[in-house]
């Protein structure tokens, strides 16, 4: 028993002597590759959104029910809009966040390294820009309303950079009462007669713009230039209302109005991790994927405000979808998957040509031992035949004992054990032409 154990032992040894390199080359592989492993996606996250009335936080909690099926906390923290958004962004405050198309000029260039950690994920809906106003008269004109009282967003707010810019491009950013009022605040300002017109921005179906379509004395601008406006600011798009589309049975509104919208844009982190910016493109679409008042099914989330260099992984994912593990299988075991391939692809690929060539290696060094035996008996063999001398017939036949009993104790894996009986068979060779010479001397 203990023969077989120390045998063992010894070929484990001979084993462990062979493939020694081999798990050093593979480990120095696995260093390597691991440098290029993304870590963990973190459990929680930050996204900042807008006032707790507004649909940025509506969709915000959307969001965040997503991605709690999936084991990430999503934490929604309340602003007075796009502007402090960015703001939190670029602190590194929150890593998503919604941001108004327009907020931020686009670059010259578009090809030119962009200067900021932050990237976009795409617009997730059209934002239309709602003017209503009071009076019999339809008014067209963002002209029409010079000298008014006008409701244009809190500081901070997407909505009030936008309207000071199309105020401006009508030259009347000076000849107006700009009233810091936004949401429904505005609406019963604007509803009790003591504003004369309003922007709101929201979608068809948030509150504020229910209520003002219905309100008697209150009216919803159709731009007449709304052509110039979307040629003057590409970040616009030029929107359709159809006529009886809010109300069938009182054929609100009575015609076609036409709006102009820019696009809510998912902005994060360039050093978001990239499974979770494929999370929250997944959850955008689930969220706005859907049909609108003015948007087609699937036509959102697409990028069509370069406001913000598009990320990596949302051009990937408007080619393909999302990722092929995300599509099957859990968050968590998908992401693990995937760092797993990474990590031993390369490794994989190592090994097998190390794999092919340690046979060989492990044959040669068991093979070598014999190998060894066989150059001194060679030796002797040679100096039996030419070079006998009769006063050394003891040395002859001690050195033969003693390559005999090497044999005997070498410690072969039992597919080599026949190159053992060979080797013991040429010393009895030997031994035969030892005596041999004996008698011929």
């Amino acid at each position: 028993m203990m023969a077989k154990i120390k045998a063992g032992l010894l070929s484990l040894r001979d084993l462990f002597a062979t493939a020694w390199w081999i798990v050093l080359i593979v480990g120095f592989g696995f260093v390597v590759a691991y440098q290029f492993v993304e870590p963990a996606p973190p459990k929680r996250i930050v996204i900042t959104s807008g006032g707790d009335s507004g649909a940025y936080y509506h969709f915000a909690q959307r969001y965040a029910a997503i991605l709690a099926r999936h084991g990430v906390t999503l934490e929604v923290r309340t602003s007075a809009g796009s502007l402090e958004n960015l703001q939190r962004l670029e602190r590194g405050e929150a890593e998503v966040g919604f941001v108004q198309g327009g907020v931020i000029e686009p670059p010259e260039n578009p090809d030119a390294v962009p200067d900021t950690d932050l990237r976009s994920l795409g617009s997730v809906f059209y934002e239309p820009v709602w003017v209503f106003y009071r009076g019999a008269r339809p008014l067209t004109r963002l002209t029409e309303l010079r000298g008014k009282r006008i409701a244009i967003g809190q500081e901070g707010s997407g909505i009030r950079q936008l309207a000071q810019r199309l105020l401006e491009a009508n030259e009347m950013e000076r000849e107006s009462i700009l009233l810091p009022l936004t949401g429904l605040d505005a609406a019963e300002e604007l509803q009790q007669g003591r504003l004369d017109a309003a922007f709101i921005i929201a979608a068809e179906s948030a509150p504020v713009v229910q209520v003002l379509l219905r309100s008697p004395g209150v009216h919803l601008m159709s731009f007449a230039q709304a052509n110039a406006y979307q040629r003057r600011f590409p970040f616009l798009t030029r929107l359709t209302l159809p006529q009886g589309v809010a109300d069938l049975v009182r054929d609100y509104p009575p015609e076609d109005v036409r709006v102009l919208a820019p696009t809510a844009n998912l902005v994060v982190r360039d050093d978001l991790h990239p499974a979770l910016q494929s999370l929250l493109l997944q959850a955008a679409s689930e969220v706005h994927g859907h049909t609108g008042f003015f948007q087609s099914a699937g036509e959102f989330p697409s990028y069509l405000d370069p406001l913000l260099p598009l990320s990596p992984e949302a051009a990937r994912y408007f080619k393909s979808g999302p990722p092929f593990l995300q599509r099957y299988l859990p968050f968590w075991l998908a992401v693990l998957i995937d760092r797993l391939i990474v990590l031993l692809v390369p490794v994989i690929a190592l090994l097998i040509p190390l794999l092919r060539f340690a046979p060989a290696l492990y044959t040669w060094r068991v093979r070598s031992k014999v190998f060894r035996c066989y150059g001194e008996l060679r030796f002797l063999e040679d100096d039996i035949k030419h070079r006998f001398d009769p006063a050394r017939l003891t040395e002859y036949r001690q050195r033969l004992d003693a390559l005999d009993e090497e044999a005997t104790e070498l410690h072969v894996p039992l597919g080599f054990t026949d190159l053992v009986y060979t080797l013991r068979e040429h010393v009895n060779l030997v031994r035969h032409i030892l005596d041999k010479q004996e008698h011929a001397a």
